[in-house]
């Protein structure tokens, strides 16, 4: 058995947590939900001693133990596999696997009991190592997650946390994913689950513990709650997926058009058009094609194929700079990768693509600039308020605050937006499709890429289905159904 009592995790001025408990049982998965900005992620790094309460004790078989770095940690059998994977890019699997516990003598390591071994632990989440030379960084984000996983069995691992596992993977590695931590479940591990995805966490968690500001609101059997609940639980509030309706007609005339585009292989032949003032939606599964297109769209990849028209003109970007500069704005899917520069301000993020506004011969008028970014930030409601605070300590809620400020900044014509709300509470989320909305009703044509068919039901005008590459219907939003959106998704 191993708990968590009491903790407390302060920081300047927040408090971080708040007096939680957490007990993991062997052969239970145990689900951990809540808002951004909860604890989740501090609770994790104190599992994994990468940070240290301010109070309360760990304890491991009824006996308090401190984990004074990581080591330690990994050391008791405690393994914490982060969103961002923890792996070497350029080594080979079995490198990673064994790193920090290599096999050998003298000071040679032993790389062929160290491969047999690899195979062996690899065999037993369903993965084939891959040929000598080949570096992780090769392997698929699903396939990664496996390597990490083999990594705590290696390891003889009493706890596994999973921190939003999912995120990127297609619904058969989920399938997959969920598999092999049942049977690290049944061979005695006790899994911590995170994940803003409740019908992932109710399909794999014996057990639920609910965070809200800090504090465990709520612990119990994962199916003596349901949705409904939980989501009060988790923002104190009720919470509906409301459709966010249009507040003006849109134009009559469409301001980009898009015809026969194409990037062999990821997507060919593809036509759209978008009016000022509506939300259209690419829906699809994973992997149909619909980033590939917004990234040409974009200036950020060049199409093999096509026209595009924006206002009537030409429009051909051969950067994102060019097409900011035409008012097309792209806000990606990965925001922490793409979309910010994490080690900056919340002022300099928004202001960065436009910055000259502001400058004369290298010089800014950092009044000027501060009032800008204020501004922007006012109007997506940035919490806390602070446009001098590092990007990096925001929640995920908050960080694509900070890229929808920099687009309105930006004077976005044409907002293309990537997954919006991936790695967003339900409170956050239904906070930012109003945000969404309230950009088309100021004028703007907003293309929006989402997985989750509720967000696209929610907020689109029209709908466009994308499979392997190519668009297999259009929906009007008004008439359309899950069940319509996923048959365009998934037929021949």
């Amino acid at each position: 058995m191993f708990a968590l009592e009491d903790i407390t995790k302060r920081y300047p001025g927040v408090t971080a947590l708040a007096g939680v408990h957490l007990a993991l049982a062997p052969g239970r998965v145990h689900g951990l939900v809540g808002e951004n900005g909860a604890g989740k992620s501090t609770l994790l790094r104190i599992l994994a001693g990468a940070a240290q309460a301010n109070e309360g004790r760990i304890l491991l078989d009824g006996h308090p133990v401190r984990f004074p770095s990581p080591r330690q940690a990994l050391e008791a059998g405690i393994t914490v596999i982060y969103q961002e994977l923890a792996l070497i890019p350029e080594l080979e699997a079995d490198a990673n696997l064994f790193l920090g516990m290599e096999h050998g003598r003298y000071g040679l390591l032993d790389r062929g009991a160290m491969r047999d071994a690899a195979r062996e632990t690899l065999a037993r989440l369903g993965l084939t190592l891959p040929a000598p030379g080949v570096p992780v960084r090769s392997l698929s984000v699903a396939r990664q997650q496996l390597v990490e996983l083999g990594r705590a069995l290696v390891r003889n691992a009493r706890v596994i946390a999973l921190d939003e596992p999912t995120a990127t993977l297609t619904p058969g590695e989920v399938a997959h994913l969920f598999a092999q931590v049942r049977a690290l479940r049944d061979a005695g591990s006790a899994i911590v689950f995170v994940s803003h995805r409740l019908d992932e966490v109710r399909a794999i968690a014996d057990d639920l513990t609910v965070l809200r500001d800090g504090r465990a609101v709520w612990t119990g059997r994962a199916a003596d709650v349901d949705d409904a609940a939980l989501i009060r639980l988790m923002v104190g509030r009720d919470v509906e997926y409301a459709r966010q309706p249009a507040a003006r007609a849109a134009a009559a005339e469409p301001l980009l058009v898009v015809r026969g585009l194409s990037r062999e292989p990821a997507f060919r032949n593809v036509d759209l058009t978008l009016h000022a003032g509506e939300i259209v939606a690419l829906a699809g599964l994973v992997g149909a094609g619909r980033t590939e297109v917004a990234r040409c769209l974009a200036g950020v990849d060049r199409p093999t194929a096509g026209t595009l028209t924006l206002d009537g003109r030409d429009y051909a970007p051969a950067s994102p700079r060019a097409a900011v500069f035409r008012g097309v704005v792209y806000l990606p899917e990965d925001r922490k990768r793409d979309g910010l520069v994490l080690g900056l301000r919340v002022r300099e993020n928004v202001t960065l693509p436009v910055l000259g506004r502001w400058s004369r011969a290298g010089v800014v008028r950092s009044g000027d600039e501060r009032a800008a970014a204020a501004d922007a930030t006012a109007r997506v409601q940035l919490r806390p308020p602070d446009i001098e605070r590092e990007t990096r300590t925001l929640s995920g809620g908050n960080q694509q605050k900070v890229v929808m400020a920099r687009a309105l900044l930006a004077e976005a014509r044409v907002l293309i937006v990537d997954e919006p709300t991936r790695g967003v509470d339900v409170g956050v989320k239904t906070e930012l499709h109003r945000r969404i909305r309230m950009l088309a009703d100021e004028g703007r044509a907003v293309l929006l890429i989402s997985s989750e068919l509720p967000e696209v039901l929610a907020l689109a005008d029209r709908i466009i289905v994308m499979r392997e590459g190519r668009v297999t219907g259009t929906l009007a939003a008004a008439g359309a159904t899950p069940e319509a959106i996923m048959t365009l998704a998934v037929a021949a």
